[in-house]
């Protein structure tokens, strides 16, 4: 299996993963810990701790670890810093990073609770610019700047193991003649005649390598993966003995790169940080645990955009007893209610209120509470910033009736 099957640390934005997807993955470096950091946008006032590896950035809250996400380097569009409102700092300087995952943008506020600490900007702008300018370890390249006077531009960390002359491209009828590297990283070809025709293939992007017949006679035929645009590339190579030498080669360095594979992501921080294991807390084990890998509230609070351009039409809900807006896909009445842990604090019961996301209409259940009973539900949730639709749909939920005294 290819390193990439699994990987997704740099690619995607996940909230409150378990424990296991907060260690690093082969290839993973912790550069720097930021301790007594505040997600100002999603966890405001609580007091966390910010991780940064080579492919990510990891926030998890110091008093409950199960409060967490993580944000993969690809996913981010910018990174700056402004002014935010932090219950711990006040007015203060803080880090805005907006990031884009599956046609969803999510922006994020991180704020340093201990004054006069510059590193949460450095590390984390400085990490992200390190990930930027490293992508020919991990993209496929067509027509770049690979070559100079006919030698391959080596990247950082990268060693070539084989050149081979008179290596055949076979993406044109007649094909065209060129030279063949293989390195640690990736594979690279670059045609004789033109040395902007070429392709870097890195081994993250490999999906698979073959021998196969063709009008040319036997090549080696390299496949990549779809989201590198899927490429079936033909080599040929003389005679067949140096062929089943090289595809043997390149089959080797594939599974070393993918036991360790090289994300050339290079920064070192002056003081070096403990393990990221040390670093992670514990998640305490309840007596009965429940796992799903389908989370649709927890990244409520992070949306940078309303993606949601008008109402959808109601529809007629059989289990309460009235019109409600059209539930979006994946969601359903019983999950926009369903507690599925023990609240030990009058914060965590706001905690919960404010990731609920009611698609209830408002016309018509406002008669339900008298404006009494909804400045009490306000107090009571201690956040007078919850939308009123929000707290409607809490305090008509069996479970809030019956644990809250409203």
């Amino acid at each position: 299996m290819s390193v990439l099957d699994g990987l997704w640390e740099d690619r995607d934005i996940r909230f409150d993963v378990p424990s296991q997807q907060m260690k690093t993955r082969p290839g993973e470096v912790l550069i720097d810990c930021l301790d007594s950091i505040e997600d100002t946008k999603g966890n405001n006032g609580d007091r966390g701790r910010l991780l940064v590896t080579n492919l990510r950035i990891i926030w998890h809250s110091l008093a409950l670890s199960r409060i967490n996400l993580s944000v993969g380097y690809n996913c981010v569009l910018s990174i700056t810093t402004r002014t935010a409102n932090s219950k711990l700092r006040g007015q203060t300087e803080a880090l805005y990073i907006l990031t884009k995952c599956n046609n969803t943008r999510f922006e994020f506020i991180f704020t340093n609770v201990v004054p006069g600490n510059p590193r949460l900007f450095t590390s984390v702008i400085a990490v992200h610019r390190a990930y930027e300018t490293s992508k020919m370890y991990r993209e496929l390249k067509l027509r770049s700047a690979l070559i100079q006077n006919k030698q391959l531009r080596l990247l950082p960390q990268e060693q070539v193991y084989d050149k081979i002359n008179g290596v055949w491209n076979l993406s044109s009828d007649q094909g065209n003649l060129g030279t063949f590297f293989i390195t640690n990283v990736r594979i690279v070809w670059h045609a004789n005649m033109n040395d902007s025709f070429n392709v870097s293939i890195p081994y993250l992007q490999i999906r698979s390598i073959k021998v196969r017949d063709s009008k040319f006679g036997l090549a080696l035929v390299i496949e990549s993966f779809q989201q590198s645009g899927g490429y079936v590339l033909g080599f040929k190579i003389d005679p067949v003995e140096k062929l089943q030498e090289s595809v043997k080669e390149i089959n080797s360095l594939h599974r070393v790169y993918s036991a360790s594979p090289v994300f050339g992501v290079d920064y070192e921080m002056e003081e070096k940080p403990q393990p990221l294991e040390d670093l992670t807390v514990e998640q305490i084990q309840d007596d009965v645990e429940i796992e799903s890998d389908e989370h649709t509230d927890a990244f409520v609070a992070y949306f940078a955009d309303g993606n949601k351009q008008q109402d959808r039409e109601p529809v007629f809900s059989e289990e309460l007893g009235l019109a409600i807006e059209k539930l979006k896909d994946g969601f359903t009445l019983q999950g926009l209610w369903e507690v599925t842990h023990k609240m030990d604090s009058q914060r965590e019961l706001a905690e919960e209120l404010r990731l609920y996301q009611s698609t209830l209409l408002q016309d018509g259940l406002k008669d339900l509470l008298d404006e009494k009973k909804f400045i009490d539900c306000t107090l009571k949730a201690g956040d007078k910033s919850l939308p009123c639709h929000r707290l409607i749909l809490s305090a008509c939920s069996p479970y809030f009736q019956k644990t809250c005294s409203w």
